[in-house]
Protein backbone atom coordinates (compact mmCIF):
# COMPACT_ATOMS: atom_id res chain seq x y z
CA UNK A 1 0.00 0.00 0.00
CA UNK A 2 1.82 3.57 -1.04
CA UNK A 3 -0.66 5.11 1.60
CA UNK A 4 0.96 3.12 4.98
CA UNK A 5 4.75 2.97 5.80
CA UNK A 6 6.92 -0.06 6.38
CA UNK A 7 6.62 0.46 10.33
CA UNK A 8 2.35 0.66 10.20
CA UNK A 9 2.34 -2.51 7.74
CA UNK A 10 4.30 -3.91 10.40
CA UNK A 11 2.02 -2.37 13.42
CA UNK A 12 -1.25 -3.20 11.57
CA UNK A 13 0.15 -7.00 10.84
CA UNK A 14 0.68 -7.32 14.67
CA UNK A 15 -2.37 -6.44 15.52
CA UNK A 16 -4.22 -8.66 12.98
CA UNK A 17 -2.49 -11.64 14.07
CA UNK A 18 -3.80 -10.84 17.50
CA UNK A 19 -7.43 -10.87 16.66
CA UNK A 20 -6.96 -14.22 14.46
CA UNK A 21 -8.30 -16.40 17.10
CA UNK A 22 -8.71 -19.18 14.75
CA UNK A 23 -5.15 -18.95 13.43
CA UNK A 24 -5.72 -18.80 9.76
CA UNK A 25 -4.67 -15.50 8.69
CA UNK A 26 -8.17 -14.03 8.48
CA UNK A 27 -10.02 -11.84 10.94
CA UNK A 28 -13.98 -11.59 11.90
CA UNK A 29 -15.02 -8.48 11.06
CA UNK A 30 -16.57 -8.41 14.31
CA UNK A 31 -13.64 -7.50 15.94
CA UNK A 32 -12.73 -4.71 13.08
CA UNK A 33 -13.33 -1.82 15.60
CA UNK A 34 -11.71 -3.16 18.46
CA UNK A 35 -8.27 -4.14 15.67
CA UNK A 36 -8.43 -0.55 14.83
CA UNK A 37 -8.58 1.20 18.56
CA UNK A 38 -5.89 -1.72 19.25
CA UNK A 39 -3.80 0.13 16.70
CA UNK A 40 -4.42 3.85 18.28
CA UNK A 41 -7.60 4.70 16.21
CA UNK A 42 -10.56 6.13 17.12
CA UNK A 43 -13.38 5.09 14.04
CA UNK A 44 -16.94 6.54 15.28
CA UNK A 45 -19.50 3.29 14.57
CA UNK A 46 -20.95 4.93 11.77
CA UNK A 47 -17.66 4.53 10.09
CA UNK A 48 -16.98 1.03 11.02
CA UNK A 49 -20.54 0.27 9.64
CA UNK A 50 -19.94 1.89 6.25
CA UNK A 51 -16.03 0.25 6.16
CA UNK A 52 -18.06 -3.27 7.07
CA UNK A 53 -18.59 -3.99 10.58
CA UNK A 54 -20.19 -7.14 11.20
CA UNK A 55 -23.15 -7.15 13.92
CA UNK A 56 -22.53 -10.51 14.66
CA UNK A 57 -19.28 -13.00 14.67
CA UNK A 58 -18.50 -15.43 11.93
CA UNK A 59 -20.91 -12.98 9.13
CA UNK A 60 -17.65 -12.05 7.58
CA UNK A 61 -13.79 -12.67 7.61
CA UNK A 62 -10.97 -10.21 6.35
CA UNK A 63 -7.76 -10.86 5.15
CA UNK A 64 -4.71 -9.12 5.76
CA UNK A 65 -4.70 -7.68 2.60
CA UNK A 66 -8.18 -6.27 2.70
CA UNK A 67 -7.82 -4.72 5.88
CA UNK A 68 -4.94 -2.85 5.21
CA UNK A 69 -7.18 -0.48 2.65
CA UNK A 70 -9.40 -0.55 5.59
CA UNK A 71 -6.83 0.80 8.32
CA UNK A 72 -5.55 3.36 5.08
CA UNK A 73 -8.95 4.86 5.20
CA UNK A 74 -9.68 5.20 9.10
CA UNK A 75 -5.77 6.75 9.51
CA UNK A 76 -5.98 9.59 7.59
CA UNK A 77 -9.83 10.76 8.19
CA UNK A 78 -9.10 13.60 9.62
CA UNK A 79 -12.73 13.98 11.32
CA UNK A 80 -11.82 12.61 14.45
CA UNK A 81 -11.18 16.17 16.39
CA UNK A 82 -7.78 16.65 18.63
CA UNK A 83 -7.50 17.79 22.43
CA UNK A 84 -7.73 21.71 20.95
CA UNK A 85 -11.03 21.07 18.95
CA UNK A 86 -12.55 19.15 22.11
CA UNK A 87 -11.70 22.39 24.62
CA UNK A 88 -13.43 24.64 22.12
CA UNK A 89 -16.64 23.08 22.14
CA UNK A 90 -16.39 22.61 26.04
CA UNK A 91 -15.41 26.49 26.24
CA UNK A 92 -19.57 27.32 24.89
CA UNK A 93 -19.97 25.97 28.18
CA UNK A 94 -17.83 27.76 30.29
CA UNK A 95 -20.29 30.56 31.25
CA UNK A 96 -17.36 32.80 33.16
CA UNK A 97 -14.52 31.87 30.62
CA UNK A 98 -12.28 30.34 33.92
CA UNK A 99 -12.04 26.48 32.55
CA UNK A 100 -15.32 25.27 34.51
CA UNK A 101 -18.44 24.06 33.51
CA UNK A 102 -21.09 22.17 35.07
CA UNK A 103 -20.08 18.20 36.10
CA UNK A 104 -24.07 17.29 34.99
CA UNK A 105 -23.79 19.05 31.76
CA UNK A 106 -21.13 17.10 30.56
CA UNK A 107 -22.50 13.81 31.70
CA UNK A 108 -25.09 15.19 29.49
CA UNK A 109 -23.28 16.12 26.33
CA UNK A 110 -21.84 12.03 26.66
CA UNK A 111 -24.83 11.04 27.00
CA UNK A 112 -27.10 12.99 24.55
CA UNK A 113 -25.19 14.73 21.80
CA UNK A 114 -23.28 13.12 19.14
CA UNK A 115 -22.54 9.25 19.11
CA UNK A 116 -24.32 8.91 22.02
CA UNK A 117 -23.49 6.26 25.16
CA UNK A 118 -25.49 4.78 27.95
CA UNK A 119 -25.64 6.56 30.90
CA UNK A 120 -23.37 2.94 32.81
CA UNK A 121 -21.23 3.51 29.67
CA UNK A 122 -20.41 7.38 31.11
CA UNK A 123 -20.15 6.62 34.40
CA UNK A 124 -17.27 5.41 34.53
CA UNK A 125 -15.57 7.65 32.17
CA UNK A 126 -16.39 10.26 34.65
CA UNK A 127 -15.08 9.08 37.56
CA UNK A 128 -11.88 7.92 36.40
CA UNK A 129 -11.07 11.01 34.03
CA UNK A 130 -12.85 13.81 35.74
CA UNK A 131 -11.69 15.84 39.10
CA UNK A 132 -14.14 16.07 42.06
CA UNK A 133 -17.18 18.45 41.81
CA UNK A 134 -17.12 21.81 43.59
CA UNK A 135 -19.82 22.53 45.99
CA UNK A 136 -21.51 24.12 43.02
CA UNK A 137 -21.37 20.81 40.77
CA UNK A 138 -18.68 22.19 38.59
CA UNK A 139 -14.90 20.49 37.61
CA UNK A 140 -12.24 21.72 35.44
CA UNK A 141 -13.20 20.79 31.60
CA UNK A 142 -9.29 20.78 30.38
CA UNK A 143 -7.65 17.78 32.52
CA UNK A 144 -10.95 15.77 31.81
CA UNK A 145 -9.97 16.17 28.05
CA UNK A 146 -6.63 15.96 28.39
CA UNK A 147 -7.03 12.18 30.22
CA UNK A 148 -9.32 11.60 27.47
CA UNK A 149 -7.14 12.53 24.97
CA UNK A 150 -4.14 10.80 26.44
CA UNK A 151 -5.56 7.37 26.14
CA UNK A 152 -6.26 7.98 22.37
CA UNK A 153 -3.42 9.43 20.82
CA UNK A 154 -1.33 7.14 18.84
Amino acid sequence: MADLSARDIEKVKFAFSIYDFEGNETMDAFYMGECLRALNLNPTIAVLEKLGLAKKKKEKKYKLDEFLPIYAQVKKDKDAGSYEDFVEVLKLYDKDGVGLMMFAELEHILISLGERLEKEEVLPILAAMCDEEDEDGFIPYEPFLKKLCDGVKS
